[in-house]
């Protein structure tokens, strides 16, 4: 009788362990606070400008885009910094100056921006060397052959 108790006294401690093991892990990310999103008057303190999304694909656009996340931009040879706000159907545009602004404000995105920064200088860098294959294949008539390649 005794052995039967302990060993659902084992099994119930098991269980307990294992429930508490799952419900833990959740419990600590909810408490882990969350970043503030930036808001409306904060961008436009910084200089951002707002523009509203009024077509169909605008809003499609806007609504596509990654939530809370400032995305670069390049348009006719200008950098831009997008900030979507796909509840309200509109989008904060702003210029290096203000970009800069605003990671002053939030030292936390820099270690990400610098690793997309790191990042991208490294497709620049792949970008360049290809185009340089790329120029050097356009340049050779035979494509790398050589005139033994053409002996029977």
């Amino acid at each position: 009788m005794k052995r039967f108790s302990n060993a659902r006294r084992a099994n119930l401690l098991r269980l307990l362990g294992a429930w508490v093991m799952l419900v833990m892990p959740g419990g600590l990310a909810a408490a882990a606070p969350a970043p503030a999103a930036p808001n409306e008057s904060e961008f436009l303190s910084l200089g951002f400008k707002v523009m509203v999304a009024e077509t169909k694909v605008q809003k499609d656009w806007v609504r596509s885009l990654p939530a809370g996340k400032i995305r670069a931009m390049q348009r006719n040879g200008k950098k831009y910094f997008i900030y979507p706000d796909a509840a309200k159907n509109q989008i904060f545009v702003g210029g290096p100056k203000e970009h800069d602004a605003y990671l002053q404000l939030h030292p936390d995105t820099t270690k990400k921006g610098a690793q997309e920064a790191a990042n991208r200088e490294y497709r620049l860098k792949q970008d360049k060397v290809m185009r340089e294959a790329t120029a050097r294949d356009y340049s050779d008539p035979f494509l790398g052959a050589s005139w033994s390649d053409f002996i029977y």
